[in-house]
């Protein structure tokens, strides 16, 4: 097997990014209600971060009854309940839906403190694939805090066989071997993923079956390309927002922390053929995905036909850059600016805003990135175009997460349509890196 390492430099994240989950993972409710409850608990557990090796005590985030993932179909409301059964305050950091100020951390929902619980509900408007974790406060704790996947399916779902999550998790450890928080100076020591929960994963396939497969990177700070061998890979959705679909070239997927991909994968190899998904980040290559294609009967003739696109999510078509407010956010600023970026802890509403616009405003966004190393910016609460050079146009989909190379700027544009406080996140690709934030008004 070829796993020569691809040379994950700058100009191929960005470029991966700027052309851009495995039976059923989870369940789907047995029958659709107009309210469904979700309950999850923050809490310490046992979790096997080496293969063949003991358990060690980390944090987690599950869901009660325990799923991998979470499932719920669009139209529906979440009933929420958190409780925190860590020893620090946790709140939840919704990655997707768009609109829901109720949801917003820190501007509206406030850390809960150890033992306490909150409830709250929210619609789900939009269907795709979502992720939230505990980590705008986790900077600098003993442990990393924890992520999990939330799906809403479609009223009217992409015709595959199989649906699967593949969420990507990396893990440090300490000089003691015990899992260490982001956010820290020194050494990390060479990262450790899991992917749902393990080491690896394998999922067999019949011949001409269709597999869509989520891809999440829930790492804290690595960018990561993976490699998908010998399969076309059709890409979907990104960042929760069907897209235009289009062929990734190569089969190579390139996710920053944050980023979510959908694609659909027809297995029309021989049975009997093994293709791997490779996860590369700049080391040695790990493999973390086997999808087997069995010998049996192939479940129909040929493979399906290419597939239609996702259906839309209600997001604009057109967005007016003639009469766009246009802001320039540096995404390093000194620390004492009037303007600076802020560690999660110390956010107040009554710092000033980065701007602030009238409801239903087009808004531009020049993200200039000063620094010497790769940086991603996550926008709460909306989905942005990624323009062209020359503010001429846009690319084919929607985005919420952006990874900008060093010394670079990229503009963005997006509807404020909805009036609240809304965040916006920024962490260079360094385990080191502390992660900061700054807010915006829509009126």
């Amino acid at each position: 097997m070829n796993r020569r390492s691809i040379p994950l430099t700058r100009r191929h994240l960005l470029a991966g990014l700027g052309s851009i989950a495995l039976g059923r993972a989870g369940s789907l409710h047995a029958q659709a209600r107009d309210t469904q409850s979700l309950t999850l608990n923050a809490r310490p557990a046992m979790l096997a971060l080496r293969a063949g090796q003991p358990e060690a005590t980390v944090w987690s985030l599950k869901a009660d009854p325990d799923e991998a993932v979470s499932r719920f179909r669009q139209g529906e409301a979440v009933e929420l309940t958190l409780n925190n059964g860590l020893p620090a305050p946790s709140v939840l950091n919704w990655h997707g839906f768009d609109g829901l100020s109720a949801i917003e951390p820190l501007s509206v929902r406030r850390p809960i403190s150890p033992g306490k619980t909150e409830q709250y509900a929210f619609p789900l408007r939009q269907a795709g694939t979502f992720l939230c974790d505990t980590r705008l406060l986790g900077d600098d704790l003993t442990q990393s805090s924890p992520a999990r996947a939330l799906i809403v399916d479609e009223r009217t779902p992409g015709e595959a066989d199989r649906d699967e999550l593949v969420l990507i998790e990396d893990w440090r450890l300490d000089s003691s071997g015990l899992p260490t928080a982001p956010g820290r100076s020194g050494d990390a020591g060479t990262p450790l993923y899991l992917v749902n929960g393990k080491p690896s994963l394998d999922l067999t396939l019949r011949p001409n079956d269709r597999l869509r497969l989520r891809f999440i990177n829930a790492c804290q700070r690595n960018a990561i390309a993976l490699k998908i061998d010998n399969l076309d890979v059709r890409v979907m959705a990104i960042d929760s927002q069907p897209a235009e679909p289009f062929l990734a070239r190569e089969g190579r997927l390139v996710l920053a922390p944050g980023t979510r991909i959908d694609a659909f994968v027809d297995a029309a190899a021989t049975g009997g053929t093994v293709s791997t998904i490779t996860l590369h980040d700049g080391r040695p290559p790990v493999q973390i995905v086997r999808l087997h294609v069995s010998a049996d009967k192939p479940v129909r003739a040929a493979p399906l036909p290419v597939p239609a696109p996702l259906p839309a999510n209600n997001l604009p078509l057109q967005l007016n850059l003639k009469t766009a407010l246009r802001v320039d956010v540096p995404l390093t600023t000194p620390e004492r600016s009037p303007a600076a970026w802020i560690a999660p802890t110390h956010f107040s509403a009554v710092t000033p805003p980065a701007f602030r616009v009238k409801r239903g405003r087009t808004v531009v966004l020049a993200l200039t990135n000063a620094a010497t190393t790769p940086m991603v910016f996550h926008l709460h609460g909306h989905h942005v175009r990624l323009l062209d050079r020359l503010d001429d146009g846009w690319k084919p989909f929607w985005l919420d997460t952006l990874l900008i190379d060093a010394g670079q700027t990229q503009r963005i544009a997006f509807a404020a349509e909805t009036v609240g406080s809304w965040l916006m996140e920024a962490m260079a690709v360094e385990w080191s890196a502390p992660r900061r934030l700054r807010w915006f008004a829509v009126e």
